[in-house]
């Protein structure tokens, strides 16, 4: 207990000396201050401007970066309302129109020898032709309701015939519904499959060009190309 009490005094006692040397430091400090007012005025207006001009510039590119990041997802709203409009023809299309449509889409962005299926088991090839620099192009395409969502057992589907039976390079998955499942959409990009779902479709149909958006969802962009004939 004695012991205790002495730690208590010694840590009161050191209290008190750093107190009192801080009151001397302070009071130096003012006489100091009063003495080099001349000196010490300027200094401090020149930090309390840079202090409101700091102030100031911080609050105008806050605002700023609030200012783009409104008109960013103003414009991405914009484009997303553009993509339902025309999209809007697409879903009135039966699923052979819709195939058809398809083909003509591939036909615009420089596919060549596009053929289309137009009837059931065809497995999983809808549509089959050859991109611009040489490489085969086997399209499956899925005409669902926009709330529905594309299933792995869809996708383990194509990804079976794809190349197996057809010999692609490139397998796109084109559908008009929003999504792909977590899984299904996993499977394509373990098996270099292009999932287009209803936004890039949508960027399709407005005139995105179809080699701009094989890299976006699943790469599906192959390895071998073969010459035109």
């Amino acid at each position: 207990m004695a012991a205790r009490r002495r730690r208590r005094r010694l840590k009161k006692r050191a209290r008190r000396q750093v107190q009192g040397w801080g009151a001397v430091a302070a009071v130096v400090a003012a006489v100091w201050v009063a003495e080099h007012w001349s000196l010490v005025w300027p200094v401090l207006v020149a930090v309390l401007a840079a202090a409101v001009v700091g102030g100031v510039g911080w609050a105008l590119l806050r605002a700023h970066r609030q200012a783009l990041g409104q008109d960013r997802a103003w414009r991405a709203q914009e484009e997303a309302q553009a993509r339902e409009l025309s999209m809007a023809e697409v879903d009135a299309l039966s699923w052979q129109e819709f195939e058809r449509y398809v083909a003509d889409l591939c036909r615009r962005d420089g596919c060549t020898k596009i053929v289309v299926s137009g009837k059931s088991g065809d497995l999983g090839a809808d549509v089959v032709g050859y991109l611009a620099d040489g490489r085969k192009l086997v399209v499956q395409v899925k005409k669902y309701a926009p709330h529905r969502s594309v299933g792995s057992q869809d996708m383990q589907k194509f990804v079976g015939t794809a190349r197996l039976e057809h010999g692609a390079d490139v397998a796109l998955f084109v559908t008009t519904c929003r999504s792909f499942t977590r899984d299904a959409l996993g499977l394509a990009l373990r098996q270099d499959i292009v999932a287009l779902h209803r936004d890039l479709l949508g960027s399709w149909v407005k005139g995105a060009h179809l080699e701009t958006l094989i890299p976006l969802n699943g790469s599906g962009s192959g390895t071998r190309r073969r010459p035109s004939a």
